[in-house]
């Protein structure tokens, strides 16, 4: 038996040019998804990153090509691409040597982009920062970073997730980050730019890579679907563009899922379906209801979007980005014409506009938003979302609690009536304009027959207020402060204040250094209470007088000296050494006369001082 010898080598499929992964036996071309087929593979494919492209445009041409980039933003929106693009443009090379350097230009397959946008190119290195964690990886790259390319113009290495190195692996990283060879770049990738250590960052380029905004997907979507031959609806490809939340994969996906769901045509009502999302227009019905206030066709119309199919969480989250939408028209009219929108939803947001106050628009956000919390812990969603609903059509157009106490005030008190309260109702409701309710705060008005129950009492003689008292005096506040018993604000009022003028009404003070922050408000406070009328206290500039605690000090100190010069004081001081005087106090007209002249001490007085003397 003869040895056949080896198989013969097939020839790599690879070298054709083609961004195919080849065609498995038996012919038949593999499919690929819609974000792998039409991935971008130059600056120029590249959707809303046009800051990045520009930086990266004028450094090329100008030759200011850093070691190092750091590339961040939410999932999709085309880093890791990004990346790759990258190192393409930095060994650009066509096969006739045309290219001498790095260029952005890249109008056709060089020698190496191939192998790169394929990621099996020796001199581009991609690692996966998730899996390869730890301080030997990077010992491994900082090993084979000091060799010289093998046949690209430069080393590339592509760290995807980098955020998610270890602490060591990190600073195992720096020096070679900070002095790399001249033939060694680096470009990270990461989605979460605040745990990369700022000693990384500092030795980075840093691109933040934008969300798309939803209509430059919506032309880039009805574009991949024009070449793959498949008829959509316009209002099919702003579901889907939002959907995607600024992220150009995750809208390939949503795409790619679509065309199968439609297996046809794609349209409207089949992605709605397929993203359990509810009808935009009977959203908008729903949320028409509920500003006018009519609770029975609120709950007609959630309950038959609830039989359909449609999550209650989704109807509340459906509502509050309409609520977001009418409010940015509101204060940006140019919003309506977002073509990510359906015709009806932009009339029927500037009506919404239009007639909606900006107080209406934020409770009903707030409302929405804590709503959605309570229904996502609720073990029956669908009736917690019923009460979301209840509460938005009461509250979410009554007046704030200080417009209804200046509505009050305006219209004579208790017997006001609020015209801005949203009073909702089971029959047809009346336009928005026409809503008049009495505020919750204000007192209800009585019904017919609660009001002839009622009647007695109202017909009995209202009792006549206290007369209000009058104070004239700054003695007269604090002797007021003591018999109130409020001993804090007595002491405050003799130690902390100094009286500049005072009238019936009305206190005008200098404040000690010490004295309280908040001593005027209370005091202004506090003397309405007592006196039964307002009172302006205010902070005056003037020095004003001494403080009760003084003009005492002085008082006392004068009448020891007047004490101590009397000739019969001085022959006690004289015949007791060490005595001193220590008080000296009135005395009541019937007071029994001391035993050591305290009563001729009073005589000299003038019958009312005595002097305690202590040995």
């Amino acid at each position: 038996m003869t040895d056949a010898g080896p198989p013969p080598i097939k020839p790599d499929s690879a070298v054709s040019g083609s961004l195919d992964l080849g065609m498995p036996e038996g012919g038949a071309k593999p499919y690929r998804v819609l974000a792998r087929k039409y991935r971008p593979s130059n600056f120029a494919d590249l959707i809303g990153q046009d800051a990045v492209v520009r930086t990266v445009s004028n450094a090329f041409e100008t030759g200011r090509i850093p070691q190092a980039w750091i590339l961040t933003g939410v999932r999709g929106v085309g880093k890791t691409t990004t990346a790759r693009i990258l190192a393409r443009a930095l060994n650009y090379e066509l096969p006739d040597g045309s290219v001498k350097g790095p260029t952005i230009d890249m109008p056709g397959l060089g020698v190496h982009c191939q192998a790169i946008m394929e990621s099996r190119h020796m001199d581009v290195l991609e690692m996966d920062a998730a899996s390869h964690t730890g301080v030997d990886d990077v010992r491994q790259i900082n090993d084979s970073v000091r060799y010289a390319p093998a046949s690209a113009r430069y080393k590339v290495y592509i760290i995807d997730e980098v955020h998610m190195l270890s602490t060591a692996a990190f600073n195992a990283f720096l020096k070679t980050l900070e002095e790399p060879p001249e033939h060694a770049k680096f470009v990270f990738a990461t989605t979460e730019i605040r745990k990369v250590p700022v000693t990384v960052l500092s030795r980075c380029q840093r691109f933040d890579l934008r969300r798309v905004e939803a209509d430059v997907l919506m032309k880039h979507l009805s574009n991949i679907a024009t070449k793959e031959g498949v008829a959509i609806e316009p209002e099919a490809l702003g579901i889907i563009a939002r959907a995607a939340e600024g992220s150009v994969r995750d809208s390939l996906s949503l795409l790619d899922q679509a065309i199968a769901h439609a297996a046809g045509e794609v349209r409207a009502d089949a992605v709605r379906q397929m993203l359990g999302l509810a009808d935009r227009t009977r959203v908008i019905d729903l949320f028409d209801s509920l500003v006018r206030g009519d609770i029975a066709g609120a709950f007609r119309e959630f309950r038959e979007q609830y039989d359909t199919g449609a999550d209650p969480i989704v109807v509340l989250s459906d509502l509050a980005e309409f609520v977001n939408f009418v409010t940015r028209v509101k204060i940006v009219p140019a919003t309506a014409d977002n073509v990510a929108y359906s015709e009806t939803e932009r009339l029927r947001a500037r009506d919404f506009a239009t007639k909606l106050s900006m107080r209406v628009l934020s409770r009903t956000w707030q409302m929405l938003l804590k709503g959605i919390a309570e229904t996502q812990a609720a073990t029956r969603p669908a009736a917690a979302a019923e009460m979301v609903l209840v509460r938005i059509a009461y509250v979410a157009d009554l007046p704030t609690p200080d417009e209804a106490i200046r509505m009050i005030e305006q219209n004579g008190g208790a017997s006001a009536t609020i015209a801005a309260g949203a009073a909702p109702r089971g029959g047809p409701a009346s336009t928005i304009s026409s809503i008049s309710a009495s505020a919750a705060r204000a007192p209800a008005v009585p019904r017919p027959e609660a009001a002839a129950r009622t009647q007695p009492q109202m017909a009995a003689p209202e009792p006549q207020a206290a007369p209000a008292l009058r104070i004239t005096s700054f003695p007269q506040l604090v002797a007021l402060a003591g018999e109130k018993r409020d001993l804090l604000t007595k002491a405050a009022l003799e130690a902390d204040v100094r009286l500049v003028r005072i009238e019936d009404g009305r206190l005008e003070v200098a404040l000690e250094p010490n004295a309280s922050r908040t001593m005027v408000t209370e005091l202004s406070r506090k003397l309405e209470l007592w006196t039964g009328r307002r009172w302006t206290v205010v902070v005056s500039n003037e020095a004003g007088q001494a403080t009760l605690r003084e003009q005492n000090l002085v008082k006392k100190n004068e009448r020891e000296r007047t004490a101590e010069a009397d000739p019969r004081v001085q022959e006690v001081l004289a015949r007791f050494p060490g005595t001193r005087i220590i008080e000296v106090r009135k005395l009541a007209a019937e007071a029994p006369e001391a035993d050591i002249g305290a009563g001729d001490l009073g005589d000299e007085f003038g019958g009312e001082d005595a002097a305690d003397l202590d040995d």
